[in-house]
C-alpha cells in the first residue's frame, strides 16, 4: 500500500463548487479545523454543509458560514453561531433541522449502503408533513432516506500512513459515520504513525474508508483548542 498522506490544500482542491461536504465534530471538539481553514482559503462556494452543529461564529465552520461558501446546512442545532441563525431567518442559506440521532442514523445508513430507514420519531409533530409515510405491524413510521456526501472531512487522533484512525472523547461521537457516508474521505490527524504504530484493537476507523491523510502542523490556527483532546 501507498502512503496516503497529503498537503491540507492538496486534499480540499477534490471539494468542488455544489458538493456535499460531511464535517466531523462534537462541538468544536472532533472537528477537523486544519482542513475547514483549508476549504475556507480555498474559497470553494455553492457547498452544503453536513454536520452535526454550526460550531460557533468565526470558528471551524462559522470561518465557511460567515464567507458565504456554505448555500445548505443540514444539522442538529446551530444555535451556539448566531451567524448561522441570522443567515437561516433570512434566507441566505437553506438550513435542514433533524434530531441528532436521526441526523446520525442517516450518515450510518449511508454507511452501510442501505436506502433509507424506518423511524417513528416525530411522527405527530410537523416534521412528518415532509416524509413518506409506512405502517409496519400496526406502528405508524416515516421514511427517512440516507445522507451521503461528496467528502468527508475528519479529525482523528492518531492515523497511520494508510488512513487507519483512532479517535478519543467526543470526537468519536460523529466523525466515524461521516467517514462511512463519505464517497472521498479525507482525514486531518495530530499525530502520524507508521502502519502498526495503532494497536489493532484501537482502530476506530480502517483505512479501506480513508482516500487522504493529512497531518496537523502544531501552528495550526485553533489547534490549542483541540490539542487537550488528543490522548
Amino acid at each position: 500500500m501507498a502512503s496516503k498522506l497529503i498537503s491540507a490544500k492538496e486534499a480540499v482542491s477534490h471539494i468542488k463548487e455544489g458538493m456535499t461536504v460531511l464535517v466531523g465534530g462534537f462541538g468544536i471538539p472532533g472537528t477537523p479545523v486544519h482542513l475547514v481553514y483549508a476549504l475556507h482559503d480555498a474559497g470553494t462556494k455553492g457547498l452544503t454543509l453536513v454536520k452535526n452543529d454550526a460550531n460557533e461564529k468565526d470558528l471551524g465552520v462559522g470561518k465557511l458560514i460567515a464567507s458565504g461558501q456554505i448555500d445548505s446546512l443540514i444539522s442538529s442545532h446551530i444555535g451556539l453561531n448566531s451567524e448561522a441563525v441570522a443567515k437561516m431567518n433570512s434566507g441566505e442559506i437553506k438550513v435542514d433541522l433533524y434530531p441528532q440521532g436521526i441526523l446520525a442514523e442517516k450518515l450510518r445508513t449511508a454507511g452501510a449502503g442501505l436506502i433509507a430507514f424506518i423511524s417513528d420519531i416525530g411522527i405527530d409533530t410537523p416534521i412528518a408533513d415532509s416524509r413518506e409515510k409506512i405502517t409496519v405491524n400496526g406502528v405508524k413510521g416515516m421514511i427517512e432516506t440516507a445522507l451521503y456526501g461528496d467528502v468527508a472531512l475528519v479529525h482523528a487522533a492518531v492515523a497511520d500512513i494508510y488512513g487507519n484512525c483512532r479517535f478519543t472523547g467526543s470526537a468519536y461521537n460523529f466523525n466515524p459515520v461521516m467517514a462511512m457516508a463519505g464517497r472521498r474521505v479525507i482525514v486531518e490527524a495530530e499525530e502520524i504513525v507508521q502502519p502498526g504504530g495503532i494497536h489493532h484493537d484501537d482502530i476506530h476507523l480502517q483505512s479501506a474508508f480513508v482516500d487522504h491523510v493529512v497531518k496537523i502542523p502544531e501552528n495550526a490556527p485553533d489547534y490549542g483548542v483541540l490539542k487537550h483532546h488528543a490522548r
